[in-house]
């Protein structure tokens, strides 16, 4: 017994000191279970359905992508760990947010870019990002369990339709079956990817200065009204006072560099000027929540005039169509919707539903399927099972049907209702 007691603290002290390794930033001794090529597999593959998740790429101006991606490639050539694959992308969402994934996948909202005045400012978001992913900070998440399943996205498709039953699951959820970055780092962490992140600002030319104000910023927005607005990218960033006093210790050690105002302001121009239009967007989304369908039918209407090329405005129109049971209208606003971002998988699901009531089967399952694609979701997933059924094969139908058990949830019943018929002897 002693011998096997023996053996077994040998062969967890050979796993502990396997597991230690060198944080690249720090040079300090670290527990990790997560080799390099694991963690840039990893955030590999959850980049593509995080930005899904969380509002796709925007695409109205193509152009702030890549001025976005250039300045978090300046920052990534001067980081601890430049062989890492990083990329920079901007993600059509109101909310203020930024994250980074294992392996230096960054992703930051539209919404938080308004927020910001110059490119010291962004280089000070992008630079404390670089350093979460540089310093392993997003692959210890991981270490500990925090990679989260991003659950069940309310949907609010109200189709119409006298079928009760499809109804509900039309009115159900989109269980999404990827996962997405859900990190919540701690206070140590936050404060060594301000300090760090100051440093690779100083080593690409950019005034220290902007991380100062950045923070400064998001304590004034934390005690203001907008609070509530940005919770999320307070939950995982949280703003204080302590901050920004570390960072004007640092700024102050290193006075200049550039602020870049004029060009940043350039950048954003066209944020700027469809401001008011997302505002009518945000408007609308509210009163259609608050079953106040005209009004947010003229809001989105307002929204789409002023910016037409957004996907977003066009998605919520059709969502208002088929609310209004106009189902070949809420088709055709969904076709435009994907037209303006064929590479966000929402309005395909949308549209997909509308058709399956129109009686096209094989145009929704067209849908269904390109949707699965960008993101897989437990609805698609369910309503190929149908399709698949109506086809008659029975094992394909018998796939997606357990892909949407695993979703739970009304949806998760009715296929597992079905699977049992599956199981049924064919008479």
């Amino acid at each position: 017994m002693k011998h096997w007691i023996k053996l077994t603290l040998l062969a967890s002290l050979a796993l502990f000191v396997t597991a230690c390794s060198v944080n690249p930033v720090t040079g300090q001794k670290e527990l990790s279970f997560m080799s390099p090529e694991q963690e840039v597999a990893l955030g590999a593959q959850h980049y593509r359905p995080s930005q899904q998740a969380q509002g796709g790429r925007y695409v109205v101006d193509p152009e702030l992508n890549l001025y976005v991606n250039q300045v978090g490639q300046k920052l990534a050539a001067v980081s601890d760990r430049r062989e890492l694959p990083y990329e920079f992308v901007v993600l059509n969402n109101n909310v203020p947010n930024a994250w980074a994934l294992p392996g230096g996948k960054i992703a930051i909202n539209r919404g938080l870019l308004v927020l910001l005045d110059d490119e010291a400012e962004l280089a000070a978001v992008l630079a404390h990002e670089v350093v979460h992913a540089a310093a392993r900070h997003s692959a210890k998440q991981q270490t500990q369990g925090t990679l989260m399943n991003v659950g069940l996205m309310a949907a609010g498709v109200a189709l119409a339709t006298q079928d009760q039953e499809a109804a509900g699951l039309a009115v159900g959820a989109l269980g999404v079956g990827a996962q997405a970055w859900q990190a919540r780092y701690g206070r140590s962490q936050e404060l060594e990817s301000d300090a760090y992140g100051i440093q690779y600002m100083i080593r690409a030319g950019y005034d220290p200065q902007g991380a100062v104000e950045l923070q400064k910023t998001f304590v004034k927005l934390s005690q203001g009204q907008q609070g509530g607005l940005i919770d999320s990218f307070f939950a995982s960033h949280p703003p204080s006072q302590e901050r920004v006093a570390a960072n004007q210790k640092l700024a102050a050690q290193h006075p200049g560099g550039v602020r870049n105002r004029a060009e940043y302001q350039r950048a954003i121009a066209q944020l700027k000027k469809d401001q008011p239009a997302y505002d009518d967007y945000q408007n609308a989304l509210k009163a259609l929540g608050e079953d106040e369908v005209n009004k947010a039918q003229q809001l989105v209407d307002n929204a789409i005039a002023k910016q037409p090329k957004e996907n977003l405005f066009w998605e919520l129109k059709g969502r208002i169509k088929a609310n209004q049971k106009d189902l070949d209208g809420a088709a055709q606003a969904f076709g435009k919707s994907v037209a303006a971002n064929p590479e966000f998988f929402r309005p395909y699901v949308y549209r997909a539903l509308a058709y399956r009531q129109l009686d096209k089967p094989d145009a929704s399952a067209a849908d269904l399927e390109k949707s699965m694609q960008l993101l897989p979701t437990q609805i698609a997933s369910y309503y190929l099972g149908e399709y698949a059924l109506q086809k008659g094969d029975r094992q394909k139908a018998a796939n997606y049907f357990q892909q949407a058990v695993e979703g739970g949830g009304e949806i998760g019943q009715a296929a597992q209702a079905q699977l049992q018929k599956l199981q049924q002897p064919q008479t």
